[in-house]
């Protein structure tokens, strides 16, 4: 399902470089875009899974089924309740929001008032899609992925509808895509319902709570001192980017857009696999902790941090070496330009060096969040932000937006060593026998899959001269070529299927 979404999800930002280019309309709707997502991800996907999945994991497997549902109904009734006047405030608030975010659109009042009004469209997304985040962490909870990883198709599904249905009639299209982005909202939050009725969970929120509600309202009062420190580590991470948004505003027209660009092909492999893994391994580790002793928390570590080396690193390879041939093949049709080409595949290398560190930070922030330990995470992640602002500004000037998106590949590696050391210190990760001769089977591997992408991927002028279907062809067929080498150098090699299965634990 992930993949899925991470599909369509290129389909929709190919209709959008072919609608919008990277010119100043699409700077507009991806800062309208931006706003609430940056909210999203504090209260929705990052803070509140870090939070409510530990502690609904206790009460599903400790406590009476009443407990549960008084839990689940308060925790949905005053959730709502808070986001509802964050979504008010926002709206309210979206010209203060837009002169913070992008600072440098002051200077053209066109462009600042534009996008404030997709801003103002945009913000209520908030509500909607953070109680969508509620329900998928109730779903993973309880062992079900498929339908909490297929709802992003459905907002991916509903900005293509807007971008072809509503963009050509309205005026301004960055308003008509935040329509449709609000409608996605919507959507998304309808598709969870039944699902959670299929479990027998409660969807019923209360606000104020019962005398026989002592249970549940400890839940609730648990979970909320959970997620402030969680919060404050989501932020950092989320600031990072509002950084780059700020000061990408300030160069030229289509800075924001090819950062924007470049981010999406690096998060495609990060989406697939990186948000893939993060979802099922917190739930697991959270019922380790509670149902096992032993090793088996350490394992489940070493598992999943193995399978990042396993996958980011050719991944990360990959997208360097065939930087201006995915951009150009998937981007330039339409508005987008050469220059633009050029410009996205440069960020698209920087943000990819870092892939497989923002991959292993989620991995091992998951270690502390399956113990209630929020803080350590935010601590680190702190940190991390402040070196970001220091190479962002060391490195905006001369490298101008490729700058921008090497402080952050910089800073995630900084993050991942740092909760590595602080995992070993705690005595929940020690990794396994094994691993340098894993190492060098897949810095081999990699080396092989490396020579021969350099070899034949070919310059700029190659790709942008190809017909749209000769691109695809080409780069499908580098790829294919490319991922055999790799895996047959793995086989060769010795590394076996079964040394990647995860290991069993006797949970109960």
């Amino acid at each position: 399902m992930t993949l899925l979404s991470r599909i369509t999800g290129l389909i929709r930002d190919i209709i959008f470089a072919s609608i919008l280019g990277d010119k100043a309309a699409a700077d507009v709707f991806f800062v309208a875009f931006r706003i609430p997502n940056f909210f999203r991800r504090i209260l929705g996907e990052g803070a509140l899974s870090a939070a409510f999945v530990p502690v609904f994991t206790d009460y599903r497997m400790h406590r009476t089924r009443e407990d549960v549902s008084s839990f689940l109904q308060l925790m949905l009734g005053r959730f709502g309740l808070l986001l509802l006047a964050i979504s008010a405030i926002g709206v309210a608030g979206a010209p203060l929001l837009v002169s913070i975010v992008a600072a440098g659109f002051l200077d053209d009042p066109e462009k600042f008032n534009a996008a404030v009004s997709a801003t103002r469209i945009t913000f209520p997304y908030l509500f909607f899609i953070s109680l969508v985040a509620v329900a998928a962490g109730m779903l993973n909870t309880c062992g079900r992925f498929a339908a909490p990883a297929a709802t992003p198709i459905l907002l991916n599904l509903c900005l293509i509808g807007a971008a072809v249905l509503l963009v050509p009639r309205v005026s301004s299209s960055p308003s008509a895509l935040a329509v449709g982005v609000v409608a996605a909202g919507v959507v998304q939050l309808a598709f969870q319902v039944p699902f959670i009725r299929r479990e027998g969970l409660t969807i019923r929120p209360r606000v104020v709570a019962k005398p026989e509600d002592k249970a549940g309202l400890d839940g609730v009062k648990k979970v909320g001192k959970l997620i402030i420190p969680a919060i404050y580590g989501v932020s950092v991470a989320q600031v990072s980017v509002f950084i780059n948004t700020i000061l990408a505003s300030f160069l030229v027209t289509g800075s924001i857009s090819w950062l924007y660009y470049a981010d999406r092909l690096m998060e495609f492999p990060v989406g697939v696999f990186g948000i893939a893994l993060s979802t099922v391994i917190l739930p697991h580790l959270s019922r380790i902790r509670h149902a096992t002793s032993g090793n088996a928390f350490s394992s489940s570590l070493d598992w999943a941090s193995r399978w990042v080396v396993l996958i980011c690193i050719p991944a990360m390879i990959g997208l360097v070496m065939l930087a201006e041939a995915l951009v150009a093949t998937i981007f330039y049709h339409g508005g987008f330009t050469t220059n633009g080409v050029r410009m996205t595949a440069l960020g698209l290398i920087a943000f990819s060096v870092g892939m497989p560190a923002i991959v292993m930070v989620k991995v091992h922030a998951a270690g502390f969040f399956a113990h209630e330990d929020t803080r350590t995470p935010v601590k680190v992640a702190m940190y991390a932000m402040g070196l970001n602002i220091v190479f962002c500004l060391i490195l905006v000037m001369p490298l101008k937006h490729v700058g921008l998106a090497l402080a952050t590949s910089l800073s995630m590696f900084f993050n991942s060593a740092w909760l590595f050391l602080l995992l070993r210190r705690k005595k929940l990760y020690r990794p396994e026998p094994g691993w340098l001769v894993f190492l060098c089977r897949c810095i081999v591997a990699c080396l092989l899959m490396g020579i021969f992408l350099w070899l034949f991927r070919g310059n700029t002028g190659l790709w942008i001269e190809l017909s749209i279907a000769d691109r695809a062809m080409r780069l499908l067929g580098l790829i294919l070529v490319a991922g055999i080498i790799y895996i047959l150098a793995l086989l060769l090699s010795g590394l076996r299927p079964r040394q990647l299965t995860m290991p069993e634990t006797n949970e109960s």
